[in-house]
């Protein structure tokens, strides 16, 4: 999918091609390499290569698509040294053409890779692609990738594809500050705080209409907001490490009854609404926008898509939303349930790519598409055809034609070390939105366990997850006691999970010894 909008880190100029070109040459100069050339030094820095034929497999979400004369495509040929040939795929039936392709050994020179499906797991495994970890130092922007976002998208900790960035930090909290201040309290601290807030929305008519018709926190069926939630009193993201140095499930932790019965209040004091196990993802903002509930714990960026959808239904209230990151927990201590920090790999097949030579080639290539110029190109266009440039930001041209060039290109981007692409106006909204990302990362909850490969989940990670997942509903909505929930787990454990428990332990030393 596109690359978020305003969530970004935009550059402070954007340079003229030429004067973008010296630059990147200058940069590969200096590093030992010329575009084209591995950044290894073993290539002569002034002598540039003749431009490498590059196809790149990708998702299309655009009826209309650029095509190989794009202006964009020749500017960004021109700066990498590359003659890029795009291989368009609908997104719908990207990952059944991603298999046939697979199948078929004609691979192209670059695949992007959506998910660590089965099949893309068996090529790696089979030696389908280049391992390419260990070739990242070696280049300016890539050496500067997140190693949780690069761990996260690895395979039993070895890096198969160049990951395409997504904020870390992007769990958070939006709510209604305008209701807040209506019940006289502050922005929550604590976690205290926030149940305090849950209360005062639920109980003191906070919209001011002399009605009881308000409640503190909507939550859908998706399982996100009690993960993150559950963070706040100390429980793993997934899998916590123990002392002993071994990896234990969230669910098996002290902490994790302790967050359960926190929820359970929630319910049980009708804090939230009572049908959240229905409740479709999908339909999770409507109260929100409605005027019936102020808080939800979402994805930061969501709070000004609220805001928006809100001033459409009422004119006159264009800043009644907010945002926080997260709260201080039960040990005194910041907590956030990161995403997985990438959407996506650029991975490079052998038979496409056959010598180390023509890979370190691909690979300056992905670094210089890193470039902050190079982003706005392939993310906003070319200055004066697609955009014109206003203070810092851009405003688009509307002329369906020209924006045609561009469209998903930018399903090309990495976002490494960051996105510093050129956007569109910010809000103040958007702006703090980007604040609470970047500062998120600091209170990140890492699972360890997201790069290993399970056989035993591959076969019942499903029947495994779906136990604990009744049972944590059961429990909030009063239909299981604390017995009843260890006698379910009790049964994820005959069920498969011991089995799980030993194989993610095995492998998990195994990628220690590595």
């Amino acid at each position: 999918m596109s690359i978020s909008k305003g969530l970004i880190k935009r550059p402070t100029a954007f340079m003229s091609s030429t004067v973008v070109l010296l630059t990147f040459l200058s940069a590969c100069s200096s590093s030992g390499s010329s575009p084209g050339q591995p950044a290894s030094g073993q290539a002569n820095s002034q002598t540039r290569p003749s431009p490498m034929e590059i196809s790149v497999m990708m998702p299309s979400y655009s009826a209309e698509l650029a095509d190989k004369d794009s202006p964009i495509l020749k500017k960004l040929n021109e700066l990498t040294n590359t003659v890029i040939t795009p291989i368009w795929v609908p997104a719908t039936t990207y990952e059944d053409k991603f298999n046939i392709t697979l199948s078929s050994g004609k691979l192209p020179t670059v695949m992007v890779v959506l998910s660590k499906t089965s099949s893309f797991i068996s090529a790696v495994q089979s030696g389908a692609f280049w391992e390419i970890g260990p070739y990242l130092k070696d280049y300016k922007y890539l050496s500067q990738a997140n190693p949780v976002a690069l761990n996260n998208s690895s395979i039993n900790g070895k890096v198969y594809g160049i990951y395409r960035s997504r904020p870390l930090g992007r769990n958070g909290i939006a709510f209604r500050k305008d209701w807040l201040q209506n019940v006289g309290l502050s922005e929550p601290k604590t976690v205290d705080d926030f149940y305090n807030m849950l209360k005062a929305f639920t109980e003191k008519d906070p919209d001011k209409n002399g009605k009881n018709d308000t409640y503190g926190m909507v939550i859908s069926k998706n399982a996100t907001p009690w993960d993150a939630m559950a963070t706040w009193f100390g429980v793993p993201n997934k899998w916590g490490i123990e002392k002993d140095g071994k990896l234990v499930p969230a669910h098996l932790t002290p902490q994790y009854m302790e967050a359960l019965k926190f929820f359970r209040k929630l319910h049980q004091e009708k804090l939230i609404n009572q049908d959240f196990a229905v409740l479709e993802s999908s339909k999770v903002d409507e109260p929100v926008k409605n005027g019936q509930t102020g808080v939800a714990v979402t994805v930061l960026d969501n709070a000004h898509r609220l805001q928006d959808e809100y001033t459409k239904l009422h004119p006159e209230a264009k800043d009644v939303f907010d945002a926080i990151g997260t709260v201080t927990g039960k040990d005194g201590k910041q907590h956030v349930l990161p995403t997985s920090g990438y959407a996506g790999v650029l991975a490079i097949p052998k038979s496409s790519v056959k010598t180390e030579a023509e890979l370190k080639r691909v690979l300056t290539f992905f670094d210089a598409l890193n470039a902050p110029e190079n982003q706005t190109l392939v993310w906003a266009g070319i200055e004066g055809q697609n955009y014109t440039k206003e203070k810092d930001y851009m405003i688009r041209s509307t002329d369906k034609a020209i924006q045609k060039n561009i469209q998903d290109i930018n399903q090309m981007q990495m976002g490494i070390p960051s996105n510093s692409y050129l956007d569109v106006e910010q809000t103040p909204l958007r702006l703090k939105e980007a604040k609470l990302q970047t500062e998120n990362e600091k209170f990140v909850v890492d699972n360890p366990a997201e790069p290993l490969i399970s056989k035993v989940y591959s076969q019942k990670g499903a029947q495994l997850d779906n136990i604990i997942a009744d049972a944590r509903v059961k429990f909030i909505v009063g239909q299981l006691d604390e017995k009843g929930f260890n006698q379910a787990v009790e049964l994820w454990h005959k069920t498969g999970g011991d089995d799980y428990i030993k194989e993610i332990n095995d492998i998990y030393a195994q990628t220690k010894k590595n």
